[in-house]
């Protein structure tokens, strides 16, 4: 076994290789990957997913287009078209990346999958050792699977997927069964069924999307219940394959047992940061309960000269947030006697469903809980002069704020293009703005969809 010693270690390329600066060519670092080059939000998650999504929104605003007057037929998705577009343009950015490390001449690749043997001490899995003086953990996490045989591995040729595969099927299966209740559920509930299948979700809470503000959630889950089949208060006990598919047994609260039928599963019930297969313990690393690694606001862990960044230590498991962190990382390593902290008060969210959703900070249900005084308005956007245009009758958008200081601290918003409408409200948040500024010291456009930021603010008066 060879040993080898590098200035800066860096695990994982999905933000960690933007830690990768000119200003560091100096340094002789070591870069590990096990995967594809850029990491989830490139490869299996938020830049293919939301690809997907717009034509997904394109057959469901065509379906719905009836409500405006206009008739749409025969419309039309063709997943393969759709499938070879995404990763025609995707794969070559993660090759690009690839080669790019490659050819530097202070940078080693490491390709094989890494585990720690000890204090700071590596194995590349290539049959070399690595040591550092410094290091950066951006090693991410993987889907979580089931405790059911048949559901406790991907399979995709039996058609056994989680987010990691389900983009690059062959084919669109005619029947496909969710199994989970959060985003990564609901975007893809929104993908599959709109672009042609038929999809059956099956979540073991009384709500979908449970972690949004219960009135995000609520609204939520009965449009989702008008397009799908959901179930509800449902648990997969067992699974059976052959010849015509997939058989799922499931027990329903208060119920009788059930069997769905389908082509295709996808398992969307979390994720698992991958500290477990990192050996994160053996190189002294202390994790959190749910396996995150224990950092502090400088992105600093316990161990000197071991930083982490993104869904390895985070408790927002969002590419801005690992982007965020990945700056504050970048600032660190190059200015070690002038630190700088990470700022996670107003993280923002999206949920790139049908409609959209987006949040950020405090829900009514964790304010009441703790106690908090606050006051709340929901805003309709049917009831603003955009929404009339849309004809839209399910968007709104709740504003949260502090009943002394009239600052925001939370905002809930479920409508058209949420992620970005609710943009002004997060600015207004990390700048410390009074709700009552926001809303009367500035223009809003007329008859724009913004003007249901403005009212909902005009409204907690």
């Amino acid at each position: 076994m060879e040993n080898r010693h590098h200035d800066l270690v860096v695990i994982g390329t999905g933000s960690g290789n933007s830690v990768i600066t000119p200003r560091l060519d100096h340094l002789d670092i070591g870069l590990v990957e096990k995967g594809r080059f850029g990491g989830t939000c490139l490869n299996v998650g938020c830049i293919p997913t939301k690809m997907f999504v717009l034509p997904a929104d394109r057959v469901v605003e065509a379906r719905e287009a009836a409500r405006l007057g206009v008739h749409v037929d025969g419309v039309r998705a063709d997943w393969p078209a759709i499938r070879d577009r995404i990763f025609g343009r995707i794969d070559p950015i993660s090759a690009d990346g690839e080669a790019h490390r490659e050819k530097a001449d202070n940078v080693t690749v490491y390709r094989e999958p890494a585990r720690f043997t000890g204090p700071m001490t590596l194995d590349t899995g290539t049959g070399v050792t690595v040591s550092a003086d410094r290091w950066v953990i951006a090693a991410g996490g993987r889907p979580r699977l089931l405790d059911i045989e048949g559901l406790d591995h991907v399979d995709p040729e039996r058609g056994v997927h989680t987010s990691d595969t389900v983009m690059r099927m062959e084919s669109l299966p005619e029947r496909v069964v969710i199994v989970g209740g959060g985003f990564i559920a609901a975007e893809f509930a929104h993908i599959l069924d709109g672009l042609g299948s038929h999809v059956t979700w099956i979540h073991r809470g009384e709500r979908l999307l449970q972690r949004q503000d219960e009135s995000v959630s609520r609204a939520y889950t009965e449009i989702a219940q008008a397009r799908h089949d959901v179930r509800l208060r449902t648990t997969v006990t067992g699974a059976r394959h052959d010849a015509r598919g997939w058989t799922l047994t499931t027990t329903t609260e208060g119920g009788e047992p059930a069997r769905i039928e389908a082509d295709a599963v996808l398992l969307a019930v979390g994720r698992i940061v991958n500290t477990d297969l990192l050996d994160v313990a053996a190189a002294g690393l202390p994790c959190h309960e749910d396996g995150r690694l224990v950092v502090d606001s400088f992105q600093q862990t316990p161990v000197g000269g071991v930083f982490a960044l993104g869904d390895v230590c985070s408790e927002w498991q969002l590419k801005h947030v690992a982007n965020h962190e990945m700056r504050v990382v970048k600032h660190n390593l190059l200015f070690p006697e002038s630190h700088v902290e990470s700022d996670h008060r107003f993280v923002p969210h999206a949920v790139f469903t049908h409609p959209q959703i987006a949040a950020f900070g405090k829900t009514e249900q964790e304010l009441r809980e703790a106690g908090t005084r606050y006051l709340a308005y929901e805003q309709q956007v049917g009831d603003v002069a955009y929404g009339w245009a849309l004809e839209d009758t399910t968007g709104f958008c709740k504003v949260i704020v502090d009943p002394d200081t009239r600052q925001l601290i939370g905002a809930h918003l479920m409508g058209p293009q949420a992620s970005t409408v609710i943009q002004p409200l997060i600015q207004a948040a990390h700048f410390g703005q009074r709700a009552d500024d926001v809303a009367k010291g500035q223009y809003w456009i007329h008859p724009a969809l913004a003007e249901v930021v403005e009212n909902a603010l005009l409204g907690l008066d």
